[in-house]
């Protein structure tokens, strides 16, 4: 057996693998996992994974079959900047449910790996625009995904570049509330995967993070508790403010009646979770 055959069978392994974590059953998803090729975008082994009871720890050797595994790999360690976790991120994608034909745009967009599972899902019709903020890691993600031909990456802000109407918006980083532009450029029927968290990072309390579904209808939102979270912390969308408020809110629980997401702060009292300036995550 030749190495790419034995490592699409593995690939193909670890897709259904990743899934199971995940709880899912989206054949597509699990395709876009076993079609992509996570060495294309970590570089060479030995590569530095991270083990949460013993950090991280280099791989035996430069096999990219210790890729293929629901674990977290370090893109700039001494930073705790990884490739998160493949499980995670599958859950995440398939709650934004990308779709043949349509604009997904990626916040943080890391090395590009995740960006490139977006740019299988959403085809050839589709496209991709990944904004990375860290200049070294947009010019390893724009080199990575050279091959695919639907994206585009940009260095900068991702709070701040306009970036056109997006049917999904990923946000793959920890926000203390949401950016105008990410709600302004949701089309109708669009969905922003937001990932809201109080505390710091490194935050091993998954109960101070939490990512919400965020749903346009016209101009109202709805909202949806998808998951707990520990991320790396989103540059340009975080402030003492909003984070004092957001910590508040998971005094009060971890947000699973959350239904709607408001652009203004009437709400009253009994109804809002958590109440920024200007906007709030409501029960109703």
């Amino acid at each position: 057996m030749d190495r790419d055959t034995r490592l699409e069978i593995i690939r193909g392994a670890y897709a259904k693998q990743i899934m199971a974590a995940a709880g899912l059953v989206d054949r597509r998803v699990e395709a876009a996992f076993a079609a992509v090729r996570r060495e294309n975008f970590l570089g060479h082994g030995p590569w530095q994974i991270l083990r949460w009871d013993r950090g991280y720890e280099p791989s035996p050797g430069r096999d990219p079959v210790y890729l293929y595994d629901n674990v977290v790999v370090a893109i700039m360690p001494e930073r705790h900047l990884n490739n998160g976790q493949p499980s995670f991120l599958a859950a995440l994608i398939a709650s934004a449910a990308p779709r043949p034909g349509e604009h997904a745009v990626h916040i943080g967009a890391g090395v590009g790996y995740y960006t490139a599972i977006l740019a299988h899902l959403v085809g050839r019709t589709g496209r991709v625009t990944a904004i990375e903020f860290d200049p070294q890691l947009a010019e390893r993600a724009d080199a990575n995904l050279t091959g695919h031909r639907n994206t585009r990456v940009i260095h900068g802000d991702g709070t701040r570049i306009p970036f056109g109407p997006a049917d999904v918006i990923l946000v793959n980083a920890g926000a203390t509330r949401p950016a105008d532009v990410w709600l302004d450029q949701l089309k109708e029927g669009g969905r922003l995967i937001l990932p809201l968290t109080a505390g710091g990072f490194p935050n091993a309390d998954f109960r101070q993070g939490a990512v919400f579904r965020i749903t346009r209808h016209e101009d109202e939102f709805t909202a949806e508790r998808i998951s707990a979270v520990a991320i790396f912390p989103c540059e340009g969308m975080r402030d003492a403010e909003s984070e004092a408020a957001l910590a508040a809110a998971f005094q009060k629980g971890d947000g699973r009646t959350v239904t709607r997401l408001h652009r203004h702060d009437s709400v009253p009292e009994e109804d809002c979770w958590l109440r920024g300036s200007a906007w709030c995550l409501a029960y109703r």
